[in-house]
């Protein structure tokens, strides 16, 4: 239910702000555009290609593959509070068109004592930063997969963060990408199946990526059809 109501909202915001994303205006314009993606180590390294390049080449097969290129700017096992020290030079430093965050997960992981409180506070200081680098540089917020088994245990608290998360893009008016109805489906189906995409019960594998998280960012960008 309050997805279907965040999914309204966010319907109704579109219509009376922006009902598609600055950078692929400008992909249409045929300027160049650099997407950065800050956060965990899952959309770092191999986790975050997994998933980028499928939506890269989405991007690229419907405005050209010369126009669009991203960064994978965050790093393994780094929260919101490193996010923030290191947020000129991983990310306003690159000049983004468009940037991802996501720093939900280990924000929550209990041993790094970041309140929700610090951690929206963080996440507000990141969204204000790329609003005045930039105005008309997008901001897509994601919440992603949830853990299981120990990992989870480490993170007993995760759904505050992931709510808290759905609460900015609201009072920020900035894009949210949620994953986690799409992950619950796939954890409601056993923890057998859900290993398959999640193998260590914390990290998507190219698995997970390819099919779970592309195709969810494919579709908000509204690109999962193509007139061609």
């Amino acid at each position: 239910m309050k997805r279907t109501i965040f999914l309204l909202a966010t319907l109704l915001l579109c219509l009376s702000a922006f009902c598609q994303p600055n950078f692929l205006k400008r992909l249409q314009k045929g300027k160049h555009q650099h997407i950065v993606v800050y956060g965990t180590s899952l959309s770092s390294g191999g986790n975050g290609r997994a998933w980028m390049d499928v939506v890269k080449a989405r991007i690229a097969e419907e405005y050209g593959d010369n126009l669009v290129h991203y960064t994978l700017a965050g790093k393994g096992g780094m929260w919101s509070v490193w996010g923030v020290k290191n947020f000129e030079d991983s990310v306003i430093a690159k000049k983004p068109d468009a940037v991802f965050i996501e720093f939900g997960m280990n924000d929550a992981f209990k041993e790094y004592g970041t309140s929700v409180a610090l951690a929206k506070l963080n996440l507000e200081y990141m969204i204000d930063r790329v609003r005045l680098y930039s105005d008309s540089c997008d901001i897509f917020l994601q919440v992603m997969n949830m853990p299981i088994g120990k990992s989870a245990a480490f993170r007993p608290d995760l759904s505050a963060y992931y709510a808290m998360y759905r609460e900015v893009a609201r009072q920020k008016k900035v894009m949210l990408i949620d994953h986690y109805t799409n992950w619950q489906n796939i954890l409601d189906q056993g923890e057998e199946v859900f290993r398959q995409y999640v193998p260590d019960g914390l990290h998507p594998n190219k698995k997970g990526g390819e099919e779970v998280i592309a195709p969810e960012i494919i579709e908000f960008l509204n690109l999962n059809v193509t007139d061609k």
